[in-house]
């Protein structure tokens, strides 16, 4: 009987002693900025223990629950504000409340892009640029390509035949330049770029921008750079916001978000529609400028069934019509679907899983008869895989791997046929950090793609040191890029003038990209100078000549060396009072060889500038910012005619400036009032060139923002 009672007492020591385990000690209390205001969303963690982490209610509010019993050093985190440590003792019933300084210089940013792994922006080694939420509320524009052209020295934005717009970064065109949503491709393009009216800002959280060659992390088309849109999570209870613009040409926009929690599962929902009316231009290139309507709907689920699982679902429709004149409409259509899990094996060790489908098509819409009969679909099925493992806190190995299918049906394709290519790659890297000055960065990936029959390998290098208040960097690392479906068999005959002719023989266009940073912070004060080269072989482009039917055409083919370098210039101050200023700059020199040496239309110099002044008060706060941006001038060639055999000419393409005056207020909490003077100094071009801004003029737009969840606390 003795032996029975001593049983129960084991037993009921053993599971007194369980149920102690499992409860673990927690902290409370609020994160707040200077002025008292809660920060929903900040993010709170125990140093050295990444399993326990938690963020804040929409009034600020936190539960951590702590490793166990003990004193541990806790950090609260937000964008836009400096991080803040505490010492917290479990088993202290006292609120430990955090109160957030403004991070004037944005360095305390968490950027992904440049590793894959989330760093602050202070401590990447890969130079990278951010365009915060603040920027891209005071800028208040439609799309990436407005946004990009107005913050960023070194890129532009011009027409193309059909007035198609493409990108130009620093010397790289569209198909060279990588643009992300999430970390996810987009499918379709026209005239190599992507479709930017699809690329919204609303819902977005920050646009992170790595220059030069990426490709070890992110493969093809990252030869010129990587562009990454990062969406706002769902975190709220509930949210629901309303916003609208209007500006010249009756330019129209209207949107709205509506998210909520529901135990373990949220939800948010996006729309927006836009409406711009086709103008004419007095003296150009062309006289009339289209306009477009466009839709675009959004849904996000995010359900966390356990602590180490989240599984998220992703939904997406746009449309698009351009108002051109005719018979015929055209439109733009795109269907995109994903699927994602990430499970922490421990606190350090992570997997992902995704799939993503994304559907790009084109159409003619005869208003007459009412057919739509589409000529144009691009369709990637895509799986990936990417896992991290940290050593000693601070050590990170990245593995990785992707497939997609990518299908092109064109009417660009003899016989409007449909090709299909494969694609497959694996890549490895590895984030060593041996000492608190020094880290360093190195990767490789292997590719190959099917159709091309074209595998390479990318290898990627970065150092940064640290002393003091400055930071050096020095990156290596290789671009690449397999010749597209449509490089490879395109046989149209454009505008029943000239034949454009695939070629299948293309070589993988590929580069070598060379980096050196010095930056330096102090207080509130940040200067960066970054100087690259670039070495591009086997570059894509366009050849002239006659065919044999002797009719005018171009076929694709694989350019001489061209080698591009440049300096980057930043500067930024913002002091207390509300007073800041920011100046970028960029030059650019392209070093092409040959007749290719005259059609260059990439302008050498560039800059920007952002003078600001602010104030908050309890229910009330504007910022009044004079933003401009200047280009030079650029002497370049152009073919006489179609036919190449006529030869070229010379022509400048002048150089300008443009400066906006923006006021941006928040009424109450949760209403926000955008007026911007655009083009404030009335400038208008003598001639409309493709790449020369189509305004009319100075011009007026205004935007409201309301958060209804907000008013009604």
């Amino acid at each position: 009987m003795k032996s029975l009672h001593f049983a129960f007492l084991l037993l009921f020591l053993f599971a007194c002693n369980t149920l102690s385990a499992q409860q673990h000690p927690t902290a409370t209390g609020r994160v707040m900025n200077a002025e008292g205001e809660p920060l929903p969303g900040a993010a709170l963690s125990v140093s050295g223990h990444k399993e326990s982490g938690t963020i804040t209610d929409a009034e600020g509010n936190y539960t951590l629950r702590l490793p166990g019993n003990g004193v541990y050093n806790v950090i609260a985190s937000y964008m836009g504000y400096r991080s803040q440590e505490k010492r917290i003792t479990a088993g202290k019933e006292k609120k430990q409340n955090f109160y957030l300084s403004e991070n004037a210089v944005g360095l305390e940013t968490v950027v992904v892009t440049g590793t894959r792994t989330p760093k602050l922006l202070k401590d990447a080694p890969i130079i990278t640029r951010v365009i915060s939420a603040s920027d891209i509320e005071k800028v208040n524009v439609n799309h990436i390509g407005q946004l990009l052209q107005t913050e960023l020295p070194g890129i532009e934005f011009s027409y193309s035949m059909d007035q198609q717009v493409s990108i130009n970064m620093q010397g790289f065109g569209g198909q060279s330049v990588l643009f992300l949503v999430d970390g996810e491709r987009l499918a379709g393009e026209t005239l190599n770029n992507v479709d930017y009216n699809r690329l919204n800002l609303d819902n977005v959280q920050r646009v992170e921008i790595i220059k030069g060659a990426a490709s070890t992390l992110y493969g093809s088309n990252a030869v010129g750079g990587v562009i990454n849109m990062i969406t706002r999570a769902p975190e709220e209870t509930w949210k629901l916001n309303f916003n609208t613009r209007f500006a010249e040409h009756n330019d129209e926009r209207y949107g709205g978000t509506l998210g909520f929690k529901a135990g373990k599962l949220h939800s948010q929902s996006n729309v927006q529609y836009t409406d711009k009316n086709t103008f004419n231009v007095a003296n150009g290139s062309f006289r009339t400028v289209y306009g477009n309507r466009t839709w675009n709907f959004k849904q996000r689920f995010v359900y966390t069934p356990t602590e180490k699982l989240k599984l998220t679902a992703r939904a997406g429709y746009y449309f698009r019509q351009r108002k051109k004149e005719g018979d015929s409409k055209d439109r733009y259509r795109d269907f995109s679907g994903s699927l994602k899990a990430d499970y922490d094996f421990s606190r350090n060790s992570r997997m992902e899983l995704s799939y993503i489908f994304d559907q790009y098509d084109k159409s003619d819409y005869l208003p007459l008869t009412r057919k739509d009969i589409r000529d144009y679909s691009n369709v990637q099925h895509s799986t990936h895989m990417l896992y991290h493992h940290t050593w000693q806190n601070k050590n990170i190995l990245t593995v990785g791997s992707d497939y997609m299918r990518d299908y092109l049906l064109s009417y660009q394709f003899a016989l409007n046929r449909g090709y299909t290519m494969h694609s497959a790659d694996a890549f490895a890297q590895f984030d060593w950090n041996p000492t608190e000055h020094l880290n360093a960065i190195m990767g490789l990936r292997y590719d190959y793609f099917s159709r091309s029959n074209v595998s390479n390998l990318s290898p990627h290098i970065g150092l940064m040191y640290k002393t003091g208040r400055c930071s050096l960097r020095g990156s290596y690392s290789q671009g690449f890029r397999s010749p597209s479906l449509k490089e490879m068999y395109m046989d149209f005959f454009m505008a029943n003038t000239m034949m454009i002719y695939g070629n299948t023989d293309l070589k993988a266009e590929t580069s070598h990209n060379f980096a050196l940073s010095a930056e330096y912070t102090q207080g509130r004060c940040n200067l960066s100078i970054c100087g690259y080269y670039n070495i591009i072989r086997n570059r894509i482009g366009i050849s002239g000549f006659r065919d044999t039917n002797g009719r005018i055409a171009q076929c694709y083919v694989n350019e001489h060396k061209i080698d591009i370098t440049g300096i980057d210039v930043n500067a930024s101050v913002k002091y207390p009072c509300g007073l800041g200023a920011r100046f970028s700059y960029g030059y650019l020199h392209e070093i092409v060889p040959g007749e290719q040496s005259r059609l260059s239309s990439t302008r050498p110099h560039s800059a920007t500038v952002r003078i600001e002044y602010g104030k908050t008060w309890k229910k009330y706060s504007f910022n009044l910012s004079l933003d401009g941006k200047a280009v030079s001038k650029v002497k370049t060639n152009q073919y006489k005619t179609a036919d190449p055999a006529d030869g070229t000419e010379p022509v400048t393409y002048n150089g300008y400036s443009m400066w906006n005056l923006i006021l941006t207020q928040r009424v109450k909490q949760g209403v926000s009032l955008n007026i911007a003077v655009n083009n404030l100094f009335n400038y208008t071009p003598r001639y409309y060139s493709f790449n020369s801004p189509y305004t009319k003029g100075t011009h007026i737009s205004m935007g409201v923002s309301v958060d209804v969840d907000k008013l009604v606390k």
